[in-house]
């Protein structure tokens, strides 16, 4: 297991990571088993473990969460070639204080009610591992990096990987 101090450098590398990214792929669990992937926008928090979503408190999301807490939540940036998969717990949470903490009016969007909508909830995400894929390289060494593993018959080089645990 981790020590306290390389589980907050994994934090730290994973909010870096994901800082800039606004809209997530949440995937839940149907009750047969299959897996089902919308967009969610991540709530602008600092990252210390936990991902925080608004949702529909009826959406069939949070009945899936109901039924199997164990989600997936993966981001991309394409365009700086990072892709992170996080995998932890769901919890639904109607706190009226968080919610009013991380209300945005541009929620009122989704929720026309606003604070107000009887419909607002929030999903708290508890992040228990995380893997990311991180290629700083521009696009053009990416290529001559591709071309040179053809070339050589070694397996191209693509940034930095690294799987990370981060439950207690």
């Amino acid at each position: 297991m981790d020590t306290q101090a390389e589980r907050t450098e994994h934090l730290q590398k994973l909010a870096k990571l994901i800082k800039d990214i606004n809209i997530a792929m949440l995937t839940t669990a149907e009750d047969d088993g299959t897996l089902r992937s919308r967009p969610m926008a991540t709530q602008k928090t600092e990252f210390d473990g936990e991902l925080w979503f608004f949702t529909a408190i009826h959406s069939p999301k949070m009945d899936e969460v109901r039924k199997e807490q164990h989600v997936n939540v993966s981001y991309a940036r394409p365009d700086k070639n990072t892709y992170v998969s996080m995998s932890g717990k769901a919890v639904i949470v109607q706190d009226r204080q968080k919610i009013e903490e991380l209300w945005n009016p541009i929620l009122k969007a989704w929720f026309p009610k606003g604070l107000e909508d009887p419909e607002l909830s929030l999903l708290k995400v508890n992040v228990e591992a995380a893997e990311y894929w991180d290629s700083p390289s521009s696009p053009v060494v990416q290529v001559v990096g591709l071309a040179k593993a053809l070339v050589t018959g070694k397996p191209a080089k693509g940034g930095e990987n690294e799987k990370v645990e981060l439950s207690a």
